[in-house]
């Protein structure tokens, strides 16, 4: 079968396409850009590509297009495929029909946590020797690679509660059909799709609605807005976790250290698995017990889920070490929301201690853009000790006014250049600097280390 992608070079798309390629078919893609890291990838599995949407790259006819959910009507492709009556499809629809079908499917949902609670869930049955399929929207640096077709029966996704294609306004997650979910938290996020948090929870209780009777929910006890949804009609057993405290969790997790990468796992109050090394954060603490969780389900016991976590290398751009470049520590963060802008700046602060961390952010995602979080980032930001923010283009609310709670201890800048000087002017040996932007940033992260190295022997102690 040729299969073509429309929109290739998301992680999402991309993904589809070295699973498509896995199973044997022909594949072809395009983009608006195509350029590294993905265009690499993509090439050496022996993906051709073209850049745009010049409707001559529909000829000869694929056998299906598959339509990335950034592409809308009037896209030049979008258009000939309709015209032309060429058959078409969405990625999660593609994955749902072609890859998921009569597999036993792991699926992480919530707003915060998906990625890495996917690729903790994928290394742990790779442990116990079930190689997994997956995909996930990040790289697990166990893996190096973002999807792969795996053994039968298991395959774990990222379950994206953001639209399938411009033909279908439902979630993606809706399509996969999981026999194990995992609820990770529920938050008001993507308002450029979703009017208010109602809308959202209306998605995820069509996710639960797909879910077997004899499957199982492992939901975050703490958070009250996914037992508001669960209310409204659950058919599967649920396994509720959360921390030593969380009265409604059978399964909790007890911190051993204060940056929470060593814990024990309590059942109904008993000690049943100790784990020993992975990523720092209480919110982690609980992404890797909600993993296990999921693996257990899957037959793995509590023990190698347990051992596997403590080789768990993290997951690219969560809280990633970039580089120590003259004693100053660089780390590379997703986070664009509140939530994750917080947990990240509390997990940072377990492992360095009253060490000085400065904080860089680009609010890049629509929601943000928008506003929708604007009084919350202040108080997000908090547990940082300096703080440069990158005022987004074309908003209608003032950055620097949103942050004044923070007083001398933020600077707001619209250059990625001048944010760059400015932070390596500031920082000193010991110092941790915290990139956070769920984009690219205009490549603040290469430039500021480059410019720390350039700079060891001056502003940099």
């Amino acid at each position: 079968m040729h299969v073509h992608i429309l929109g290739i070079c998301g992680t999402f798309m991309g993904g589809i396409a070295a699973l498509a390629k896995a199973a044997g078919h022909r594949v072809t893609g395009s983009d608006q850009q195509v350029y590294p890291p993905m265009s690499d990838q993509l090439r050496a599995l022996g993906i051709e590509l073209v850049e745009g949407y010049d409707p001559a790259q529909l000829d000869p006819v694929p056998d299906v297009v598959v339509i990335g959910n950034a592409l809308s009507r009037g896209n030049p492709a979008v258009e000939a495929v309709l015209n032309k009556g060429i058959a078409y499809t969405s990625g999660p629809r593609w994955l749902a029909e072609h890859v998921l079908r009569d597999r036993w499917v792991l699926a992480i949902a919530g707003t915060h946590g998906k990625t890495t609670t996917s690729s903790m869930l994928a290394w742990i049955l790779d442990c116990a020797g079930l190689n997994p399929g997956f995909l996930i929207g990040g790289v697990p640096s166990n893996f190096g690679i973002t999807a792969r077709l795996g053994d039968e029966p298991f395959f774990v996704v990222e379950a994206d509660e953001y639209d399938t294609a411009f033909f279908d306004k439902r979630s993606k997650f809706v399509h996969y059909l999981p026999r194990t979910l995992v609820l990770n938290n529920l938050e008001f996020d993507h308002s450029d799709i979703f009017a208010n948090l109602d809308a959202i929870k209306w998605q995820f209780h069509q996710l639960m609605r797909t879910v077997p009777s004899q499957g199982l929910v492992v939901s975050n006890g703490a958070e009250s807005e996914l037992d508001d949804m669960l209310a409204q009609g659950c058919w599967t057993p649920v396994q509720r976790f959360g921390d030593v405290g969380c009265s409604q969790a059978q399964w909790q997790a007890r911190p051993l250290c204060a940056d929470c990468t060593e814990f024990e796992v309590l059942h109904q109050g008993a000690v049943v698995a100790r784990v020993h090394g992975t990523m720092p954060g209480r919110h982690n603490m609980n992404n890797a017990l909600a993993a296990m969780l999921a693996a257990r389900h899957a037959g793995v016991e509590l023990a190698t889920a347990a051992e596997a976590m403590g080789r768990f290398q993290g997951v690219k751009r969560r809280l990633e070490l970039l580089g120590e470049p003259a004693g100053v520590t660089v780390y590379d963060d997703f986070a664009h929301h509140p939530t994750a802008i917080s947990e990240s700046l509390a997990a940072l602060r377990a492992r360095v201690g009253e060490q000085r961390i400065l904080a860089v952010l680009e609010p890049r995602s629509n929601t943000m853009k928008q506003g929708v979080h604007k009084h919350e980032l202040a108080g997000a930001l908090d547990g940082a000790d300096l703080v440069w923010a990158m005022q987004p283009q074309g908003i209608q609310w003032s950055l620097e006014s949103v942050l004044s709670p923070l007083g001398g201890r933020v600077r707001i800048e619209t250059e990625v250049d001048e944010l760059v000087a400015r932070v390596v002017a500031e920082a000193r040996r010991g110092d941790h600097v915290l990139v956070m932007s769920n984009g690219g940033f205009g490549g603040l992260h290469g430039k500021l280390l480059s410019r720390l190295e350039e700079s060891a022997s001056g502003q940099v102690g």
